[in-house]
């Protein structure tokens, strides 16, 4: 059974920045891909950024396109989210998932792993 587990959340200005890592045991994430995703209050879950376990593709969200870096370390399977230029309206808990293959997408559903979630806020 794979569990992932979330850590680096916490309270920030706007402007600032925030590492969330996601680090991942019981798995052989060989050929795994794995995303971040975020739920704010009273919403949905929304796609923040993914990537390959082998580190060829990535994929963002346009809303976080040139502030967000997601990037990986094999060694300690362990995938990281590095947020600059945070805004309030990134408010949210922070999820790492996990899915089987290596396509990557931004459908909650295709991730079969979830991490507990992190809580990102975000002062004005």
């Amino acid at each position: 059974q794979v569990q992932l587990v979330e850590s680096g959340g916490g309270l920030v200005q706007a402007g600032g920045s925030l590492r969330l890592t996601c680090t991942a045991s019981g798995g052989s994430f060989g050929r795994n891909a794995m995303g971040w995703f975020r739920q704010a209050p009273g919403k949905e879950r929304d796609f923040v950024a993914a990537i390959n376990w082998n580190r060829s593709s990535v994929f963002y969200a346009d809303s976080v396109k040139g502030r967000f870096t997601i990037s990986s370390d094999n060694a300690k399977n362990t995938v990281y989210l590095q947020m600059n230029s945070l805004q309030p309206e990134d408010t949210a808990v922070y999820y790492c998932a996990a899915r089987s293959g290596v396509v990557l997408t931004r459908l909650p559903y295709e991730y079969a792993y979830w991490g507990q979630g992190t809580q990102v806020t975000v002062s004005s």
